[in-house]
């Protein structure tokens, strides 16, 4: 078939399928774990697929039999009313991101309700979607819109049981932004949560964090989600997210949770998770950059999708994800990122990298007028 673009390997799958959704280009990936005792696509991605689709109004979606190749065309993003239950395998924040990432491009408003797993040790949970993502979102918005997420029911692993609602307005176009300087922390805020334990674990957790982080600031507050009930899930579970907030509105995160409880696994104590939070927030700050580490795709994305005018931004340390994402957006759009090294007042070389790019002026011809 003639203008497909063909790419090989599950890596990226999910970011690739979401740039050919907003470019509209045609893709054929390939040789998706050929080698594999359970070659293919996974249940996860398959679910991510039909998650497109219900996204989508047009889309065609062929996988071969065997599921090592799927042919992907693009439809037109409708947004609306969308209920999805999420593949327990991975977290609601594999959607949810993707959501993100699609909704703003929609014809109506997104009203999407998702269900599954709130937080595991893989993909980033939806406190830290909500505290670090969303702002990420807002600063590209344009015009009056609205962008909320609710967590309505929270759902550990492996059964889940959580459920999130997730509404964002439709914009004509992005805007550019500067993002040169993170500033200093000026305080850190936390949700501790339990579900179907003992009420004590929240506290416990609570305790150890707050014993590493009054170390580096005075103003730590930490609150506790009680769900209980259906609210809670159905599998036990609990975790901590951290946040800290800059004098320059720019936020980090840093989370912990229990893992999958296994009678043969050594135990795992509340206080660990605490300090595992914390230390992870700690390498976050470190970082410095001005986007959260899980959000640098999307604040690439977004850069390239924006207005014809320069946006400029500093991130920290490249994530893997980030790397192959900067190569495929310019197989789709032919976006160039210009990246060079940050250095101090002394001409010392930083881990931070500035990135510069000139959005492609995308508009939302699909989007309905008002």
């Amino acid at each position: 078939m003639a203008n497909v673009l063909e790419f090989k390997g599950h890596r990226s799958f999910r970011y690739r399928i979401i740039l050919a959704t907003l470019t509209g280009k045609t893709v054929k990936i390939s040789d998706i774990r050929p080698t594999d005792d359970d070659p293919g696509l996974r249940e996860f991605e398959i679910n991510f697929l039909r998650f497109v689709d219900k996204m989508t109004n047009g889309a065609r979606i062929v996988p071969s039999e065997t599921g090592t190749s799927v042919l992907y065309q693009p439809g037109i993003l409708i947004g609306g009313i969308v209920k999805h239950e999420c593949c327990l395998d991975r977290g609601i924040g594999y959607i949810l991101e993707a959501a993100m990432e699609l909704a703003p491009f929609c014809k109506t408003p997104l009203e999407l309700t998702l269900g599954g797993v709130t937080s595991n040790k893989i993909d980033p949970s939806v406190d830290r979607i909500k505290d670090s993502g969303i702002p990420v979102l807002k600063r590209f918005m344009t015009g009056d819109y609205e962008v909320i997420l609710t967590i309505n029911k929270r759902g550990a692993a492996p059964n889940g049981g959580g459920e999130v609602f997730f509404k964002c307005s439709t914009v004509k176009s992005l805007k550019t932004i500067q993002l040169k300087d993170s500033g200093l922390v000026k305080r850190i805020r936390g949700i501790a949560y339990g579900v179907r334990v003992s009420p004590g674990i929240p506290h416990r957790m609570i305790e150890t964090a707050k014993g590493s982080l009054l170390k580096f600031i005075p103003d730590v507050y930490i609150n506790i989600d009680e769900k209980k009930g259906k609210s809670g899930g159905k599998s036990p579970g609990f975790g901590i997210t951290l946040t800290a907030e800059t004098i320059n509105g720019i936020f980090y995160s840093g989370e912990a949770v229990s893992p999958i409880r296994d009678p043969n696994a050594d135990p795992c104590f509340p206080e660990d998770i605490g300090k595992e939070a914390a230390n992870k927030l700690f390498d976050e700050i470190y970082r410095n950059g001005t986007v959260d580490s899980p959000f640098q795709s999307m604040t690439a994305l977004f850069m390239a999708f924006s207005g014809r005018d320069v946006s400029k931004v500093v991130i920290g340390p490249f994530t893997p994800a980030m790397i192959q994402f900067l190569r495929d957006l310019k197989v789709f759009t032919g976006v160039t990122f210009r990246l060079t090294n940050v250095t101090d007042d002394e001409g010392n070389q930083l881990q931070q990298v500035h990135m510069t790019c000139s959005g492609i002026g995308f508009s939302n011809m699909s989007r309905r007028a008002i």
